[in-house]
């Protein structure tokens, strides 16, 4: 049908027929040499173009000879500079139909450029087309400008490329994005079209039908074809057999978020806020922010900081802001099912604060990390100081701020959140981090006494079960600042709650040097109380013979009671097994503590039954050396107490009783 060669003025494409062209229409750098029936059968401006060069040109000549000089003179002081340059095109076109022996036309501003025209060359000469979503936006275009209207020629270009539309690209919901790529180059004369408009309608119905537990692909997308019918698919190269191919689950979990990626911004904002407009999931809009601006923004996760290949365009910190400011202004404020979203946000956060976004967008962002702060890991929040008024390695106002957010959503959904024994699940999550974060920047030599005060009494005291975490944070600080003063340490330890050391953390502090006196008493208290709880407990356990008969048959019949769940799956068959080993473990020391109760309990009485002989010969000697003199009883008792080596008054114990036994009572 065609070749192509290199000319001094361009590319040259020839139509390689049998018969000579009589005509050249050049588009862009491209010049094609082609026929006068076949475009002007097709096309009712090129027609007009054709039918107005060749009048032009037949009648130039005649008009040089008519035209009197005077009078042309006198036209051309009239009308100036339009005149002549009217006739240097005129001259242009006869001096190229004289070297070419045919006219030659110039297309301006033809939408698609070169590779359309040549589409369009091809339908004209009744050549087979391979259309595409990519092809069909620009040569519904190139036909609109060339008039190749149904009224001119029936079966003409602009019906075909319609009925392709319909069918093969509004059905489906990636090939309508890559349509919608394809009106950025044409986008004039899409728009008016309504092309674009109808690209959108598609892409926003089709992402409405989408599971969101496959990250928005649409159940009825057909593979990405759509609905195609058997005539349509003889334009697409291996279209019937590529049909009956079913998508397999790995290439549809590509999904259609990395099409999206390949819009400009200003296409790519107008599909959000038709998707925003038409109530469509927030997770599928999130999703879709999220790669458009992981494609687009560089840097922004700090596992995927890449160097920039030299085949990418480089990218301005304008563009980047504007697209920065676009993707935050569009997220979602509710809070996100998504759970890998948390550590994006904080990616979008560093990248607005290096960028110097508006104040708004880092308010928005540090109010929807806020909503979702439990999610965040150690790593998140270690965000670095930018600018020179901080003096501390890391942002420590940020993340108090962002703390301040999360206790707002906390107390505005009270309802929202279950809780454990009067505690939060997400509240104690938070702590652990917060936790975490103070040991992080405590060793920071620029931290001052007051930031890692109030961020660490800025969560309430039901965030944390134990008070370990906090201990640790605040023996790194007072280790890596030794010159505070004593106020200040004690102002400083006043922030955990002695009561909620475990006893490790107890007997560490006990043994700490930088903790103040103060400090150091009340956990010397507090771990004496604990341990004296932990002895009365158990006493009162070992002392209860009927309640520890009772709790050995239990761990059998927790048992029972566990495997009546197998079907709950394999992990709750191990936690039943760790709580029946907690359980056996707990009955084996059991054991062990009441024989120990057993051989005290048998001195005890070894111990009464010695008391009870003694008694008795105490008795006895009292009854046989009873006098009314009393001078006679010190020595006696003098005697009986040296005999049997006590150092006190001689009362004894009777461990049956709850009395005690005077023997001097006795006498009376």
């Amino acid at each position: 049908m065609a070749s192509e060669k290199s000319t001094s003025k361009g590319q040259a494409w020839f139509c390689t027929t049998g018969l000579p062209s009589d005509i050249e229409i050049e588009v862009d750098d491209m010049t094609f040499h082609l026929h006068k029936f076949p475009l002007m059968s097709k096309s009712r401006k090129l027609h007009r173009l054709i039918t107005e060069q060749e009048t032009r040109s037949s009648s130039s000549m005649a008009l040089i000879t008519v035209i009197d000089p005077k009078v042309e003179e006198t036209d051309k002081k009239g009308k100036g500079h339009e005149i002549e340059d009217d006739k240097e095109e005129e001259e242009v076109e006869e001096q190229e139909i004289e070297e070419n022996g045919y006219p030659h036309i110039k297309l301006e501003d033809f939408p698609g450029s070169s590779e359309s025209f040549e589409m369009v060359a091809k339908f004209c000469y009744g050549v087979k087309m391979d259309l595409s979503a990519s092809t069909v936006v620009p040569l519904r275009c190139a036909a609109e400008h060339l008039e190749m209207t149904e009224e001119y020629s029936p079966d003409n270009l602009i019906s075909k490329t319609e009925r392709f539309l319909s069918h093969s690209v509004y059905k489906s919901l990636r090939e309508s994005i890559k349509a919608l790529k394809a009106c950025e180059s044409v986008s004039p004369l899409a728009g008016s079209l309504g092309i674009t408009e109808q690209c959108i309608d598609s892409i926003v119905s089709r992402a409405s039908s989408a599971d969101p537990s496959l990250f928005g692909w649409p159940v009825n997308d057909g593979g990405g074809r759509g609905n195609i019918s058997a005539t349509d698919l003889q334009l697409i190269p291996g279209g019937a057999a590529k049909s009956r191919k079913k998508p397999s689950r790995d290439s549809n979990m590509e999904l259609w978020f990395e099409d999206l990626t390949q819009l400009s911004l200003p296409i790519f904002k107008t599909v959000i806020l038709s998707m925003r407009s038409g109530d469509l999931s927030s997770d599928i809009i999130e999703s879709c922010l999220i790669c458009y601006a992981k494609k687009h923004i560089p840097g922004i996760l700090r596992s995927n900081r890449k160097p920039p290949s030299s085949s990418s365009t480089a990218v301005s910190e304008n563009e980047q802001r504007e697209l920065l400011e676009t993707i935050t202004s569009n997220l979602p404020l509710d809070k996100s099912s998504i759970s890998s979203t948390t550590r994006f946000l904080f990616g979008l956060l560093r990248t607005a604060i290096i960028l110097n976004a508006a104040e708004t967008c880092r308010d928005l962002l540090e109010r929807k990390i806020g909503s979702q702060l439990e999610r965040a890991t150690l790593d998140d929040l270690l965000v670095p100081s930018y600018s020179y008024l901080n003096e501390t390695l890391y942002d420590v106002d940020l993340v108090e701020r962002i703390l301040g957010h999360f206790l707002d959503t906390l107390e505005q959904s009270n309802t929202a959140i279950v809780e454990v024994d009067g505690k939060s699940p997400s509240l104690m999550l938070v702590g652990k981090l917060i936790d975490g974060f103070l040991a992080e920047i405590a060793s920071d030599a620029n931290l001052k006494s007051d930031k890692f005060y109030n961020l660490a009494i800025a969560l309430p005291d039901q965030a944390r079960l134990y008070d370990d975490g906090l201990y640790r944070a605040v023996d790194v600080y007072l280790k890596a600042h030794p010159w505070v003063s004593e106020a200040e340490r004690e102002k400083i330890c006043g922030v955990m709650d002695c009561q909620k050391l475990t006893l490790e953390a107890c007997t560490h502090a006990a043994q700490n040097e930088r903790l103040p006196l103060r400090a150091v008493v009340q956990v010397l208290f507090f771990e004496q109380l604990q341990l004296r709880h932990a002895i009365a407990g158990t006493l009162l356990a070992a002392q209860s013979p009927s309640t520890s008969q009772s709790t050995e048959p239990r761990p059998s019949a927790a048992i029972r009671n566990l495997t009546i769940t197998e079907e709950d799956g394999d992990e709750a068959e191990g936690e039943r097994q760790v709580d029946a080993g907690k359980w056996k473990k707990t009955v084996r020391e059991n054991q062990v503590l009441r024989l120990d109760m057993d051989t005290m309990r048998t001195r005890v009485h070894r111990l009464e039954r010695e008391c009870s002989n003694m008694k008795k010969v105490i008795a006895k000697i009292d009854k046989e050396g009873s006098s009314p003199a009393t001078t006679t009883d010190r020595p006696r008792s003098w005697s009986i107490t040296k005999k049997f080596g006590c150092k006190f008054k001689t009362q004894v114990c009777d461990s049956h009783e709850a009395t005690m036994v005077d023997h001097r009572s006795r006498r009376s």
